[in-house]
């Protein structure tokens, strides 16, 4: 089973010039989102986790499984004003914009081993902005763990020195 067969390209989305990978025929699909959350926990080689990172929304797919299946707590990182409980937060630049983040700031306790997850690693400021959080809070990071890379734009040189894997690479 090939997993490159399950993402789908959509030309010019969110806007002109972006290619979109598109996951999720993957989700519909349970054989390939089984493998799929086989290879991301096998990227993690066995390391020990005590919280998953899921990072908005797409993240939060692969990120509670292998919440799930590491026996670890899951956290969400989210857009701003959508958690109901006191935050911090940072900014990012995305390949087509700006935003922000936010973690609740209980989360996280020193010293907890923590796996940052997303669907795609692209210029790789939504990851750093996340990795930022985490290590405010305290938090060790162990990976950024993501479906794809696309190795082209770089994004994991703005992850230095933190762990980057990913199933597919493009």
């Amino acid at each position: 089973m090939q997993l490159e067969n399950y993402i789908r390209d959509i030309q010019d989305f969110p806007k002109e010039g972006i290619l979109f990978k598109d996951i999720t025929p993957l989700l519909l699909h349970p054989e390939a989102r089984a493998k799929c959350l086989d290879a991301l926990v096998d990227l993690l080689d066995q390391q020990p986790i005590d919280k998953v990172v899921g990072v908005e929304s797409r993240g939060f797919f692969f990120g509670t499984l292998l919440a799930d299946r590491l026996g670890a707590g899951f956290i969400p990182v989210r857009k701003p004003n959508k958690l109901p409980y006191a935050t911090i937060s940072a900014s990012y630049a995305l390949e087509y914009g700006t935003d922000s983040l936010e973690i609740h700031t209980d989360a996280i306790q020193p010293g907890d081993r923590i796996l940052i997850h997303d669907d795609v690693l692209a210029t790789g400021g939504t990851a750093k902005a996340v990795c930022e959080l985490v290590e405010r809070l305290g938090g060790t990071i162990v990976q950024c763990s993501f479906l794809m890379e696309l190795s082209f734009l770089n994004g994991s040189e703005k992850l230095k020195p933190h762990p980057v894997a990913a199933v597919l690479t493009y």
